[in-house]
């Protein structure tokens, strides 16, 4: 590891952990905390992890499934080529941690949504239930964005993508506020990254939605 790797991982842990310490002064826990009872070993029996991780993983692969649906519109709607250029990497980077999760639920033996789940499937009471995760649009949200083109398309998609990674946002919050959860290693980089990278595109989303709220209306 050359130093610049390792400079930018310090800062990458530090950043995580600058993290950890705000959730924890708002009611969490550390990371640190003891494992609850009755949490499951992993693979090798290093990691253990609780239901609250499996919820978390299991939660993320249809909220990440449909940013990667709704990003992948873009070229058809007539997005801007900024907005697409957004969309590539909210595609390609989205793909790749739907698989990461798919993977670490297989590997514990616990089930694994599809890859392009539209919900989140809860069985309560021997009922099957399903439901949306923090975030996602609705039907009705998701045929009006279908529907818009060109300018509205990118208002209303970039408007609709910060109200979903800040849905993304309070998963994490949630994961490391449960006592015992994010002890894995696989769950606590990958919460830390999803938190680090969407609250950064929450901003630049931001700045581009302010900078086109002047932008005619498409005829």
């Amino acid at each position: 590891m050359n130093r610049s790797t390792r400079l930018a991982r310090v800062a990458r842990l530090a950043a995580a952990s600058a993290m950890l310490a705000s959730v924890s002064a708002l009611g969490g826990r550390a990371l640190g905390a003891q494992v609850q009872a009755g949490a499951k070993v992993g693979p090798g029996g290093d990691y253990p992890y609780t239901a609250a991780d499996v919820y978390f993983m299991s939660g993320m692969i249809p909220h990440h499934a449909q940013a990667v649906l709704i990003a992948g519109w873009a070229p058809s709607h007539g997005a801007s080529e900024d907005v697409q250029r957004l969309c590539e990497r909210i595609v390609v980077a989205q793909r790749d941690e739907i698989a990461l999760m798919r993977n670490w639920l297989e590997d514990r033996h616990e089930q694994v949504p599809d890859s392009n789940a539209t919900h989140m499937r809860m069985n309560m009471g021997g009922m099957t239930h399903d439901m949306l995760m923090p975030g996602m649009l609705n039907d009705e949200e998701l045929a009006q964005l279908d529907k818009s083109r060109g300018v509205e398309f990118d208002k209303l998609f970039l408007a609709d993508m910060i109200k979903h990674h800040q849905g993304a946002v309070s998963m994490v919050n949630d994961l490391f506020g449960t006592n015992g959860a994010g002890q894995d290693e696989v769950v606590f980089r990958f919460a830390s990254d999803v938190y680090a990278d969407q609250t950064t595109e929450i901003d630049r989303m931001q700045k581009m939605l302010a900078a086109k709220s002047g932008q005619a209306r498409t005829p």
